[in-house]
């Protein structure tokens, strides 16, 4: 299954273990190490497929120092498979430095489909789903509102990540930015048990979440000026 010297990109679930694909269990399984954001994580997903190949760390910590290192070890002819916590690495985790490294020098990356979670908050969000942008997360303080500002036109739907105690500010911002009656949506724990979203608009949205908290990582969906 696997061809040497070729770095694969592998999505792993975001909460619902049924969501790991086939192709990528055969790939972690045939890879001569697995590169995993958090080691403890990953473990526990590899041990419940029955998995044994050796995990490395990889992370937002230590990938400058390993990237030379990692991509010489492929270029040697050793295969790895870059898994991330949950999801599809890159997609606002680690995986960039490498993916680009591994490309200036000629070796191959393969990046399998799967679990992502602002396809799933943007499809039942309702709004269109033709043109969108992905802004992940946003500044937490420099350069914010200037990002903000800048998105108050765009007619593509916006689609932002969001931890649960920065969630009510944020909503509050986009109030203030976008408009009290601008229409979006909130997907919370996407696979899992208590999968929520919470549709209307703005000032509708944030008064429910002010009354009930939210836990658990967030997709935030904003329909598109003009839309």
């Amino acid at each position: 299954m696997s061809k040497e010297g070729t770095l694969y990109i592998v999505p792993t679930p975001i909460g619902n273990l049924g969501d790991m694909t086939l192709r990528g269990l055969e790939v972690l399984k045939s890879v001569a190490t697995v590169l995993a954001e958090d080691t403890r994580t990953s473990a526990k997903l590899l041990r419940h497929y029955g998995v044994d190949t050796p995990l490395k760390a990889y992370h937002m910590h230590n990938e400058h120092r390993l990237v030379q290192e990692l991509s010489s070890r492929l270029q040697g002819g050793e295969s790895m498979a870059l898994i991330s916590d949950a999801g599809t690495p890159g997609i606002s985790d680690p995986g960039f430095l490498l993916v680009r490294e591994c490309l200036r020098a000629g070796v191959t990356v393969e990046c399998l489909p799967g679990a992502t979670a602002l396809i799933p908050a943007l499809v039942s969000s309702g709004f269109p789903t033709d043109r969108f942008v992905f802004e992940g997360f946003l500044p937490p303080k420099k350069g914010r509102q200037k990002r903000l500002a800048s998105l108050a036109g765009e007619a593509r739907t916006l689609v932002f990540y969001e931890s649960p105690h920065r969630l009510l500010k944020t909503l509050e911002q986009f109030r203030e930015v976008f408009g009290p009656e601008r229409e979006v949506s909130v997907s919370r724990e996407l696979t899992k048990l208590y999968e929520e979203t919470v549709r209307g608009t703005l000032e509708q949205v944030l008064a429910h979440f002010q009354a009930s908290p939210p836990r658990g990582e967030l997709v935030v969906v904003v329909r598109g000026a003009g839309a």
